[in-house]
This record gives C-alpha cells, structure tokens and sequence, in this order.
C-alpha cells in the first residue's frame, strides 16, 4: 500500500479550536491574573539571601553580621586590577584559577565574609561555590510591548527557555523545538501550557538544519527588522544588541480562551498554571518582567531540567522515527505499555509531536479509560491526530472520530465489553496513517492478559515497555514470550483475531521490542502535590471538556444552571446504566442530575410516551457527553446540558450513565445562587454500608473473572 508522506507541514494551516476562538488578553494594560499576580509578588518579594554582595568599592570597609548578631567592621584589600570574569547579573565571579598573592589574600578574605552569611537548611551550612551558584540568575533577552501586550524573546543557538505558565508562541524568525515538535518561522501560533501538576515545557532553539543562502549579515538583518516590527521604539533599543545571525525570535502573547478563564473562575484552580511548592521552595524562578507579562515564569536550577529523557528514550523514540520514514510494507503499529507512572503518557506526547515533524497526521487508539488523552474518562476512542500537543490532557479535549463509551475508569468489571469495543473501534482503522495505541497501567493478573490481546488483535509492529526501577513491573513482551503467553481471549499459539491470511502471516513475524527505562524524578509514584493525583487529573478532563460550554469571546463565567437545556422526549431515546444494576424504578433517580453519555445505536428507539430502559449495555457510537440537569415526568421530557452541537444531537437515541461522576467544584462552587445550591445536600452519612467507595486490588483473581474448564 503506498502511503502519502509530507514531508514538510503546511505553513498556513490555522490551529484547529473547534468553533472557539483563541483571544489575547485586554492590550489596554488590564490586571494579570491571579496566578501570574501573586507569582510575580513572590518572586519580588522573596526573603533575600544572607551573602553579603561584593561591593564594587573594595577598599571600602564591610560590614559583617556573625551568627550570634554582633557587627564587626572588616577592612577590604586593595586591588590592583579588576576581576576578570563578571555575572551577567552584576555580581562578581572570583577567579579561581589565579595563584597570585593578591588572589589568594582575597579569597580568603571573601571567604571569612561569606561563610559568616551561610544560610542553613537542616542544621547544615552551604558550601562559598553552592551559594554563588545560587545568586547567579539567569539572565533572558525579552522585551514587553505595552501598547500591543506582547513580548519578543530572543533566543541564541541551543539556548533554552524552561517555564510554567501559558502564552501563544508565534516563531518570528529561527527555528524552535517544544516537547519534540518542531516550529518555524512563518507556521501559525501554537498555544502552550506548563501546569505545575506536569513536566515544565522547554522551549530550546535550534540550528537550521538546511544551509540558507542568505549570508549570515543578510540574516541578521532579518532578524533585527523583525524586532523593530513588533516592538514601540524604548524597548526596540535594549534588545536589539542580542540579536545576531543565528538568533531565534519568538513573538509570546497571552493566552485567553475559554478554558483559561473556565478554571481561572474557581478559587481552587487559580495557581493552576503557577509555581509548584517545590519550585516556590527552591527559589526556581526568574524574575523577568517581560515574561511574567505574558504568563510565563522561567525556571532555573534543578527545576529547569524539563524533559529527563534517559538514553533508552531516546532510542526508542529514534528507532519509531526511522521506522516510519524508511522502507515498509504497512505504516507502524506502535503499543506504549508500562506500569502507573512509569511516563506512557508524556512519551506517547512526545512521539506524536515528533512524527507530525514528518507526516500530516497520526492515529491514536486511546485503551486507558483512567488518564485519557482526548477525551472524559471512561472513553475508549480512535482519532486522528493533526495538531501538536502542548500540554496536557485537560487543554486538549477534542472530538473525536470514533468513541465508546465504556463508562468506568477501569475495566475489571466486564474485560469482555471492554475488548469488544476496542475491536469495534479498530475496525475504523484505515491503515494509511502511524498509529499510537496507548494502554492502561494494569499490567498485572488479568491486565497483563488483556496486554497480550491487545498485541495480537491489532498485530502490533513495534512495543514500546516503559519501566523503572531495579524491580520489573512485568515480564518482557518479546515475540518469543508471547508465542507462549496466555491472553484473556487469546491462546497459544498466537491467533490473530483480524480475519485474513495476510494477517495471520503478519502476527508471525513479530514484533520489535523498545524497552524504555525511566529515569525522571518520581518514577513509579503517584504525585504528591495537588492536582498530580488520578481523581484530580480526571475532573480536570471534565472541567475541559465542558470548558467548551462558555462563549469564545471575553466575558462573566456562566455556571452549568444558566445554559438553557435541550428538552428530549423520554420516548426518543434509551437510557441505561453500564456499570451496576439499577432497579427500573430507580434509574430516573440515578440520572438525575448526574453525566450522562450521548451514544447511537443502530436499531430505532420507540416507546409509549414512557421512559425506554436498555436491559444490557450496548457497544455504540458515542458522539459526546452531557449533563442531565432534569427529568419532567409529566411533560415526559430530559432536559440535557452539553457542548455537542444540535445537528450531532439529532443522532442520538441513547443516554449511557456510568460510573465517572460530575467534578463535585461544578455543584459546590455555582455562582449567582443565593439560596441553597441545587442537588447538593450534607444530610449524607457515610456510616451507611456501601456508603464509601469499595476498593479492589487489581492483582487478584476474583471468582468472577475465572472462565470454567471445558470437559
């Protein structure tokens, strides 16, 4: 099958928002918001070090403050000629390698000064060369246009920015990379987002990779023309001087969208997009003032390292690229599997962007019904893949071609329905396009069966095995383990379940393994810090998802009350429940007020004017989710909430309720109700058995799940 490959992207394609509008903040000078304000004061106002700065006037007596609070006066050596080297920051840099008299007198004389001004941390004093270290700031070429708030930022060859914070990156000139995705001068903006709750984003500029004819003065000029363009005369001056032939130039804007302002409006989410603890307590801020305009805060020291990509990493992610670029038969089917926080996620980011480098658009089966990457939880979905991903899952919710609706956030309770619907999805697989399949985290007991199906059904080409540690999660996935592997479907010898002899021939020959090993801090643990945990990434998916309900342009937040709902007739459509059995006098109970999901099924719904009640769950289309805010038995009527769009809508004949629930900051935080809120009460006693949530350890084999012997 010959496959169309691009090898350069479109340069006029527009970023893709789905009938949203990505707008700039209020250029008329209006207040950042609260992250960005109360970050900024942090960074001002921080607790300054105890080392006292070497003054340019030596001879100048100093004075010294010792442990016990007494001040001494210490008489400066005079110099006979000026320090060598000098921080960029002002302060200066002794010059360690010099073995003069005058040398050695001062370094010890700044040596007496300084230990006296140690800071200590846990009963221990910081080294003279760790505490330079520590004062030395690092410094960016950036500058803010107040009349047309926007920043230019210069970046030289290899120079990197790590940040947290949000903006829209247009690249002027030059050519810079962004969790592998390459952006060059004259593509269209590319929002960023860098939460605290995720790897820090880097922007790193790169060399140009073709030789340009342009003569270096030739470039140079381009690049300085660019920056009288979007810069007023006063800061045009400052930043001019930094730019030289191979500099990159990037315009930064604000970003304001819906779902910006959507989580900005609740108290819980407004340091979303600020500094984590760690970052606060380690003083890994630059303060740059024509960044912090913008939203961004540059990172320094350990918290700037960004993307630990260990060398197995980068192997794999070669190896993936020269498979699709070189010769084969069909495109690359790739399986990321590893244990929980083992990094699947920011590697499948990761590879996506990377191969968008060199084609129009990839495929992704999502398989994880926890930590989704498109869509709600409790979804299985194949969607092709156009744009990069910068950022996480919560700033990327889209629609996508094919969905189910499975409606758990695992599948333990029914392995079969959740293998039959990624077999029902697989089939809108068009093999012209690489496709990613992104797996869950259970990689024990049944999970591990369910692994094995999954290579054999999509006859999978390449393995990605994330690990980590010393301990192996699981057993190695080598082709020769699986010709012996039990599955929970399948068994040895392997059989294909796509129909066809080529197919079958396909699963013979194999698979190629990648093992991964993961390197980054806190492999294999789940997030301490707020909004790291599955629970909280999960609402934050929701939260996005439903972001899509607020107008485009700027204005008040509407809470989920104020949408006027669409009424549905009872007899229109089915409703069922995926997860447990409800008795059918219960089940208008159970939706009420509770998500539901828009699903199609092929057979026609009729009903008597009463409500229609599905006996089992069905494998369907599932085009999106919604809120069921009311039921009218009179009228015989639902009255339904959601961001799908009327001519989707006419489709549906089916809601779905499941087990994923509605963010509870929705119901407890609706603003403009004065009286008490709606469908939110306290006279609720967890004492109550069955009351809490049950918890299952998913390594265990439950008499449930046992298939019986045949005789």
């Amino acid at each position: 099958m010959k496959v169309h490959r691009v090898s350069k992207r479109h340069v006029k394609n527009k970023w893709r928002t789905h009938g949203k509008k990505i707008r700039f903040a209020d250029p008329s000078g209006s207040s950042p918001r609260p992250s960005t304000a109360k970050s900024e004061n942090e960074l001002v106002h921080r607790q300054k070090p105890k080392v006292k700065r070497l003054q340019k006037n030596y001879n100048k007596a100093v004075a010294v403050t010792s442990e016990d609070g007494h001040v001494s006066q210490a008489k400066g050596k005079s110099l006979s000629a000026p320090f060598p080297h000098v921080h960029t920051n002002g302060g200066a840099e002794l010059e360690m390698g010099s073995d003069s008299e005058d040398s050695q007198d001062w370094r010890s004389y700044a040596k007496s000064i300084l230990q006296n001004g140690l800071e200590k941390e846990g009963g221990e004093g910081k080294s003279v060369t760790n505490q330079l270290e520590e004062e030395e700031v690092i410094e960016y070429h950036a500058q803010y246009d107040r009349s047309q708030n926007h920043t230019v930022l210069v970046l030289k060859q290899s120079q990197s920015l790590c940040f947290r914070g949000t903006c829209l990156l247009t690249c002027l000139s030059g050519r810079v990379e962004v969790l592998g995705f390459t952006i060059e001068q004259g593509q269209q903006p590319y929002p960023l987002f860098s939460p605290p709750s995720h790897c820090p984003l880097t922007i790193r500029a790169m060399t140009e990779c073709t030789a340009s004819t342009k003569s270096r003065k030739e470039s140079q000029l381009e690049a300085k023309g660019l920056v009288r363009k979007y810069l007023s005369s006063e800061p045009r001056k400052r930043l001019l001087s930094e730019v030289d032939a191979g500099s990159c130039v990037m315009l930064l804007q604000p970003l304001d969208t819906s779902l910006t302002r959507f989580l900005g409006s609740f108290d819980e989410f407004n340091q979303l997009f600020g500094l984590s603890s760690k970052e606060l307590r380690s003083q890994a801020a630059v303060y740059n003032p024509a960044l912090s305009a913008v939203g961004v805060t540059a990172l320094q020291g350990s918290c700037a390292l960004g993307l630990v990509a260990s060398n197995s990493y980068k192997e794999a992610l070669s190896s993936l690229l020269s498979a699709w670029e070189g010769d084969f038969d069909r495109c690359p089917v790739i399986l990321v599997c590893g244990a929980k926080n083992s990094g699947k996620s920011t590697f499948n980011r990761h590879l996506i962007n990377s191969l968008l480098n060199h084609t129009a658009s990839v495929e992704y089966l999502e398989c994880d019904l926890g930590q989704t990457e498109f869509t709600p939880p409790g979804c299985l979905s194949l969607i092709t893949v156009t744009e990069p991903l910068l950022g996480p899952p919560f700033t990327h919710q889209r629609e996508p071609e094919h969905m189910v609706f499975y409606g758990q956030a695992d599948c333990q309770s029914d392995l079969d329905r959740y293998l039959d619907s990624l077999k029902s999805l697989w089939k809108h697989y068009s093999g012209e396009n690489p496709v990613i399949i992104n797996t869950m985290g259970w990689v024990k007991g049944h999970g591990f069966q369910v692994l094995v199906d999954l290579i054999r059904f999509f006859s999978i080409t390449h393995v990605v095995q994330l690990s980590y540690g010393d301990t192996p999660q699981c057993h190695t996935l080598t082709s020769d383990f699986l010709r012996s592997a039990q599955g929970w479907h399948t068994h040895p010898p392997a059989q294909s379940a796509l129909a066809g002899e080529q197919a079958n021939q396909l699963t013979a020959r194999g698979h190629v393994l990648l093992s991964v090993h993961s390197e980054f801090e806190g492999a294999g643990t789940a997030g301490e810090m707020r909004h790291q945990r599955s629970n909280e990434l999960r609402d934050l998916a929701l939260l996005g998802y439903f972001s899509q309900l607020q107008s485009a342009e700027p204005g008040p937040i509407r809470p989920l009350h104020c949408f006027t709902p669409y009424q549905v007739p009872h007899s229109a459509v089915a409703l069922g429940v995926t997860h447990c059995d409800v008795a059918p006098n219960h089940i208008l109970y159970a939706a009420n007020a509770s998500l539901v999901a828009l699903c199609c099924l092929s057979e026609k719904v009729t009903g008597r004017g009463g409500p229609v009640l599905l006996s089992q769950t069905p494998i369907c289309q599932c085009v999106g989710l919604g809120v069921l805010r009311g039921v009218d038995m009179a009228r015989g009527l639902y009255f339904l909430v959601t961001p799908v769009p009327p001519a989707t809508l006419r489709q549906v004949n089916c809601l779905l309720l499941g087990e994923i629930t509605l963010p509870k900051i929705l119901l407890t935080v609706q603003h403009g109700v004065e009286t008490e809120l709606p469908y939110v009460t306290t006279d609720y006693s967890f004492e109550i058995t069955g009351a809490g949530k049950v918890h299952v350890f998913k390594g265990l084999a439950r008499s449930g799940f046992v298939k019986a012997k045949p005789n």
